[in-house]
């Protein structure tokens, strides 16, 4: 990982980091259709990627709230019976799905910091009969779970939240069984950002100020044990506000997909 990268990490102010994006994803989950630096809802959602036909499946309002970078469903290619930790499950779009694939044999553990998102995710699969699927308090650089103990790991739009993500993918490690799958969507940058911008709690919880340079976002996956099979780009993503597009031109701020094999 590049001085750079440990030096905006530790600069940033993590309490102000932690409470900008709780009140953020507050904001997606309570109030979907307000104005975000990033796009929203099942439009984005079917624009990246996803099936149609499984988001005909899963509760509309846990759709809504969607704020994923990317799709990896296929990448992640969950059977019927495997355990799936969800980091940051947000209002569960992503977990629901996850539990279509695993069926009532299955296991999906969502896991999130904010309140409002595990609330409406937890009421929106109760409601819709998903009881396979379980919500947990927690944060993605400690979660409280046993080693060895999923087969499945996913994300999306979410890692480039932590100012720990060294620490994020040594954890998907450590829960990980071996041959688990990593599963992930992300934003990540051509160019390594600036102080002013990595140490900025705002530009964070936007999902840009934290985003890491692509070349150091690999080498802290594979520092963890993991394996990059498949790393792909999504240009059909796009951030919605000048200052947040005028990021990405200077410093190619992109959406990413990847599977990764623990060995």
């Amino acid at each position: 990982m590049s001085d750079t990268t440990n030096t905006a990490a530790a600069s940033v102010d993590r309490r102000e980091l932690e409470e900008r994006v709780k009140a953020m994803y507050r904001e997606v989950a309570e109030a979907p259709a307000g104005e975000f630096h990033f796009e929203m809802g099942r439009p984005l959602a079917e624009r990246l990627g996803y099936d149609p036909l499984g988001l005909d499946r899963i509760p509309a309002a846990a759709i809504a709230s969607f704020a994923g970078v990317g799709h990896f469903h296929d990448l992640a290619a969950i059977q019927p019976g495997e355990t799936i930790l969800d980091l940051g499950s947000g209002s569960g779009m992503d977990s629901l799905l996850a539990a279509l694939a695993t069926g009532p044999g299955g296991q999906v553990l969502g896991l999130d910091m904010t309140e409002a998102q595990r609330g409406k995710a937890e009421r929106l699969a109760r409601e819709a009969g998903f009881e396979q699927v379980t919500f947990h308090a927690g944060y993605i650089e400690s979660p409280p779970f046993a080693d060895a103990s999923v087969d499945v790991v996913i994300s999306n739009g979410v890692i480039n939240l932590s100012a720990d993500k060294a620490k994020v993918f040594a954890e998907a490690a450590r829960v990980l069984r071996p041959g688990g799958r990593l599963a992930l969507a992300d934003i990540v940058t051509e160019t390594a950002l600036p102080q002013s911008v990595s140490c900025n709690a705002t530009l964070w919880a936007a999902c840009i100020g934290g985003a890491l340079q692509q070349d150091a976002y690999r080498a802290a996956i594979e520092a963890a044990g993991l394996q990059i099979e498949v790393w792909r780009e999504h240009p059909e993503y796009r951030f919605l506000t000048a200052s947040a597009r005028a990021a990405c031109a200077t410093y190619g701020v992109k959406s990413i997909s990847l599977l990764a094999i623990k060995r």
